[in-house]
């Protein structure tokens, strides 16, 4: 070929290559150059946005040329939310290059992932597979969770541990299944983590998350959705044209399940479902929260295209059969209703609602019923949580008490504070005194050492170290076990016992009441509050939340400190000290205490000497009494037993 034949030809290819890129989407990328495998989808073939328009505008927020930069996709199972994560991965990828993290909860689902969606991708899409360096197993370029590419990277990693989610810088990141993944790692939080490998990207990164929801309160997509601008899609009914979004509580079936339809709200005109292809084409996503950071999507099974999905009366079934399965419920509503799921006990239990019942009556002096005391005490590296619970008849609760003493476990100071609360004295309705009858600390953390010291020392009676059982069913106050060991090495039958506290079963507990109490009158309440208690304690009361997935609680996610619920459940172990067993005083056992607490109405506790104390004087565990009121049996006493003060 002769300089004058090639030299159109290369002036084409310079222009080519120096003219600038026109401006494409996601969506059109996808149009154009993506192919579909038999092997990820239920319809191979050239992609057509036609058949899931609620796709299209996810998808375009993470064009090149979008503002947005955070996207959470809260979607159904098969509604397409890995096609989404290829779109934009193979987008990225041909379009803007630059290093890209797919992140998935664990290993298994990463290698998944990587067999059943990336792989196809590259083999079905020519376009994709020509910007790689190189599609050979044996090549460094193409490791199985590294891909080189044409002006990029692609990293898989998954969230089993903190040090894949460090040490790497990328602009675009994508993360499956954000609700499985954990709430930490060796003390870390993996989405903070993620979000800082785009740090070095501040104008251009692209932040992608899509999951279906877990349980309310900790699962992370509902978290991030409900920080969105929580978009939901919006369709015309074919009758009178008034744009809605499709709710599970607008589809009605008729007595045999065989017909389905969807009642407009506008005008309550039947829809049939075959009118749902023509509506999605002419939906929107609509704001409920303009201008919110985060672009939230939120959609439910009564999208999915025709022939994409169960039909409207075959959900319909699907939710008959698991109304009396809580499991199979909560996969419902996870997983085809797309919403986090809620436990119905739960519902009674929510910060407002527990707050609404605070009564008009001060901490101090605490109300008449109230006739013993207990201490939960929490321990933290700056900080000790207190709280001081009333018990009345039949176990009736009254948090007289909840303070935060300030300061290093490992300093005096401290600990001279929580002498002084503990020992305080408190006064009773009556006008007579109450004191703390017993306590538990938790020992667990960096100040096991300082705990142990000052239980050792016996500055307040009947305190005792605790800590969380690991076991579901472990009883609420376990059998204490020796922690001291001599200088031969065995046990030091005088030194401190550890208890086991059963904090599970505690909560559910506390968590029944609470609901139990919700349609009561006050006098009939199990828990009864001052209204003078805090915002924060009522937050921090109900800061957890049951995981039936792994039987446990867990705290809400960005709710407020635990320290409350922690307190109130080491308070309630200790009315089980082996010398009070508060739980199952008898009738003649309250009788004796009250009698005891009206006895020093307008008494100062006072000393052997008759010498007047600071402190009330010491409650002896009362006495069982026969029918004329005689004592039956000694009281038993901790600590030193003296003759101090007006006990019995």
């Amino acid at each position: 070929m002769t300089y004058a034949a090639a030299l159109p030809q290369i002036a084409q290819a310079i222009a080519k290559a120096i003219a600038p890129r026109k401006p494409m989407r996601v969506s059109e990328w996808a149009e154009r150059y993506r192919i579909i495998s038999s092997k990820t989808g239920g319809e191979p073939g050239a992609w057509r946005n036609e058949r899931n328009p609620a796709l299209v505008e996810p998808m375009d927020c993470m064009s090149a040329r979008s503002p947005v930069r955070d996207v959470v996709c809260m979607f159904p199972i098969q509604f397409g939310k890995s096609e989404l994560e290829l779109n934009v991965l193979g987008y990225t990828m041909t379009e803007v290059g630059g290093p890209i993290m797919v992140t998935l909860p664990a290993e298994v689902s990463m290698n998944k992932w990587i067999e059943q969606k990336f792989n196809p991708l590259v083999s079905e899409c020519p376009h994709v597979r020509a910007v790689l360096s190189s599609t050979a197993s044996r090549d460094s370029a193409n490791r199985r969770t590294f891909k080189d590419f044409m002006g990029g990277q692609i990293y898989f990693e998954h969230a089993g541990n903190a040090l894949r989610l460090k040490q790497t810088s990328v602009r675009t990141l994508l993360v499956d299944e954000f609700s499985s993944f954990a709430d930490q790692l060796k003390g870390d939080d993996p989405d903070a983590l993620l979000d800082g490998r785009t740090s070095a990207f501040p104008a251009t990164y692209k932040r992608l998350k899509v999951s279906s929801p877990g349980i309310q309160g900790i699962c992370r997509t509902d978290t991030l959705y409900e920080k969105s601008d929580k978009r939901q899609f919006h369709v015309p009914c074919p009758d009178c044209g008034h744009a809605q979004p499709l709710e599970w509580s607008g589809l009605h079936w008729n007595q045999e399940v065989t017909h389905a339809w969807y009642a407009c709200t506008d005008c309550g005109a039947a829809i049939e479902e075959w009118h749902k292809t023509a509506m999605m084409a002419r939906g929107r996503w609509v704001a409920q929260v303009p201008g919110a950071g985060v672009r939230g999507y939120h959609i439910n099974c009564l999208y999915y295209p025709m022939g994409l999905g169960p039909r409207w009366v075959e959900l319909a079934r699907m939710w008959l059969e698991v109304q009396n399965d809580p499991a199979k419920l909560k996969t419902f509503v996870n997983d085809r209703l797309a919403e986090p799921w809620e436990d119905r006990s739960m519902r009674a239990v929510k910060f407002n609602i527990i707050a609404d019942r605070a009564e008009p009556l001060p901490m101090n002096p605490v109300p008449h019923w109230v006739l013993a005391v207990t201490a939960g005490i929490d321990t933290q590296d700056n900080r000790l949580p207190v709280q001081l619970v009333g018990w009345g008849r039949g176990m009736t609760c009254w948090p007289i008490d909840y303070v935060e003493l300030p300061g290093d476990p490992a300093e005096d100071d401290v600990w001279t504070a929580l002498t002084d609360l503990l020992t305080r004295p408190i006064e009773h309705a009556s006008g007579g005194w109450l004191r703390v009858d017993a306590g538990l600390q938790d020992i667990l953390g960096h100040r096991t050492e300082a705990v142990k010291a000052y239980i050792r020392q016996r500055r307040v009676r009947r305190l005792m170290a605790g800590f969380g059982a690991t076991s579901n069913n472990a009883p609420v106050l376990g059998k204490g076990r020796l922690q001291d060991v001599n200088w031969r090495g065995q046990y030091d039958k005088r030194g401190i016992h550890t208890h086991a506290v059963g904090t599970v079963a505690v909560k559910h507990m506390l968590y029944s009441w609470l609901s139990a109490d919700a349609d009561k009158q006050p006098d009939d309440r199990r828990m009864r509050f001052s209204d003078e208690l805090g915002d924060d304690y009522f937050g921090g009361l109900v800061s957890e939340t049951y995981n039936p997935t792994k039987n446990r609680f867990e705290k809400r996610r960005g709710g407020p400190r635990n320290e409350p619920l922690d307190t109130w459940v080491y308070a309630y172990a200790a009315t089980h000290h082996p010398e009070l067993r508060m739980h199952r005083w008898t009738h003649a056992q309250w009788d004796a205490r009250e009698a005891q607490v009206l006895a020093t109405a307008g008494k100062r506790p006072i000393d052997s000497r008759g010498t007047p104390m600071d402190a009330a004087p010491e409650m002896v565990h009362p006495r069982p009494v026969d029918s004329r009121g005689t004592a039956t049996r000694p009281a038993r006493r901790s600590g030193i037993d003296t003759k101090e003060g007006w006990g019995l």
